[in-house]
This record gives structure tokens, sequence and C-alpha cells, in this order.
């Protein structure tokens, strides 16, 4: 018995230390993402010996952001953005989940999976298309050509449809029986129900978008339209590069993604669980 109990003892030992040293494998990076944000150019590739806090901390590299460029610009121009974006995706794709999980029209099933075998596709391979269609829409070098590209998400619909497939159909039933039109069972049912969902799919979005470079890189031209990630390529030159400026712009740009997950982290956690086992 006392054998079994230690045997148990010591699997969880080594369990939670291999979750630490990949805790630790991943917090490294953004703690010397921290460290750097607070030194000088020559200090953050100083390696013998190696710093964490520097002597004299370069508080001024977070000043010095905000004026070396048009920090403030992009930071409009990517909460608004990301906002936006966010907003329609959750709209369109509990709007499109909530007829592919709760009516009955012609070929349903088969127009899903057309719609979800996207994602199987990159997006480099069809984005020379979308550029083309955008330009000819005279959109290229607008917010609103990523807008439109970024509004729709079969992930989000794949999402929100397996989640509300585990809401039962009597409560629609019900509700249709007491005259309440699918709009209102919509709105009214399925999506105060689908809390862990949305908070989800908020997450996966906000943070998609805020972060992304390669389609700002691809439709955004001047500089008053640019997004914080094309914003801090703008402290790499030629032949230098300021990288404590852009370990301190990092900093500032997660710190929008930190407080979306932590607010709504409860309801994430929720949500994958729920979506994983419904279908």
């Amino acid at each position: 018995m006392h054998s079994a109990s230690g045997k148990k003892r010591v699997g969880k030992f080594f369990i939670y230390l291999i979750l630490i040293i990949i805790a630790a494998a991943m917090l490294i990076p953004f703690l010397w993402m921290l460290s750097a944000s607070i030194k000088t150019d020559r200090e953050v590739f100083q390696m013998n010996p190696f710093v964490w806090i520097p002597e004299n901390p370069r508080w001024s590299n977070y000043v010095d952001i905000w004026t070396k460029i048009p920090f403030a610009t992009f930071v409009k121009n990517t909460v608004f953005l990301t906002i936006v974006v966010t907003i329609l995706q959750l709209l369109t794709s509990s709007f499109a989940a909530y007829s592919f999980a709760k009516l009955e029209f012609k070929h349903k099933n088969l127009l899903f999976m057309a719609y979800i075998a996207t994602i199987a596709m990159p997006w480099q391979v069809y984005m020379v298309p979308q550029f083309i269609m955008m330009r000819g829409f005279g959109l290229n070098d607008k917010l609103l050509a990523m807008i439109c590209l970024q509004a729709f998400s079969a992930f989000g619909v794949f999402l929100m449809r397996q989640f509300y497939m585990g809401i039962p159909d009597s409560l629609c039933e019900a509700a249709r029986i007491d005259g309440m039109s699918e709009y209102g069972i919509y709105a009214k049912i399925m999506l105060p129900l689908s809390k862990p969902a949305i908070s989800t799919l908020t997450i996966f979005t906000f943070v998609n978008t805020w972060n992304d470079y390669l389609g700002p890189l691809i439709y955004l031209k001047t500089e008053q339209k640019k997004t914080i990630q094309l914003g801090l390529k703008m402290f790499i030159g030629q032949y230098s590069s300021e990288y404590g400026l852009i370990m301190a712009g990092s900093v500032l740009s997660l710190i929008p993604v930190l407080i979306v997950f932590l607010c709504l982290q409860k309801y994430f956690v929720e949500g994958v669980a729920n979506t994983g086992v419904k279908g």
C-alpha cells in the first residue's frame, strides 16, 4: 500500500517538474523582453555577464517610443481594427452557427462541411487573389480592406456551432410555440446561454487581429494607416536597430491582450471544454 502511494507521489513530482520546466521555457523569452525594454542597445545583447535588471534602467525607452514614431496613431489604428473585426466576427459567426445548429434547410450539412473545410487551406494560398479583389474594389491601403476580409471566420462558426449543439432543442421549440421568431430565439435565448463560447471566440479573434503582421503589411502602405506591428518595424534601420525601443513597444502592445485574456479566462476554459465535447 505504501509502495503504491510512494509511486504516485514520485509520478506527481515528475509531472509537476516537467510542467515547471515547460512553464519556465515559455516565460523566459517574455522576461527577456521585459529586461531588454529597459536597456540600451549595447546592454541588450551583453551576455558576459548577462544582467536581468541593468544598474541604470533606461525607463526613457517607454517615453521615446511615443515621440520617435507616431506610436499613438498606430495604437489607435490597431484598437479600431481589432474592436471592429472582433465585434463583426462574433455577430457573423454566432448568427451562422445558429442556422447550422438549430435550423433545418436543404444541404445544411454539405454547406457546413464545405465552409469548415476552408480552415484546412492556408491563407498564403489565396492571399494574392484576395489582394487583387480588394484592389479592384478600391480598398487598397484602407483599414476597410482588413475589416472586410476578417469579418467572417469559418473557425468561429465551427466553435459557436459546436456549443449551440449542446443547448437542448426543446428550448427553441418551446420558444417557437410561444410565438417567438428565430431572431428572438437567437438574441434572447442562444446568445445569453453562449457566454463561454463567445468569450473564447473573443479571445482568439482579438489576439489574432491585434498581433496580425502579414495582413497589414500587404494592404496598408501609408504611415497614418499602419498598425502597431508594422510601426515597431520602423525602429529597424538598414545598418542598426533600436532593440530597447522595440522591446518597450512590444511590452506595451501586450497589455491589451493580457487584459482581455484575464477578464475572460473564466469563461475561456469553460468554452473550450464545452465546445470540445459537443457534436
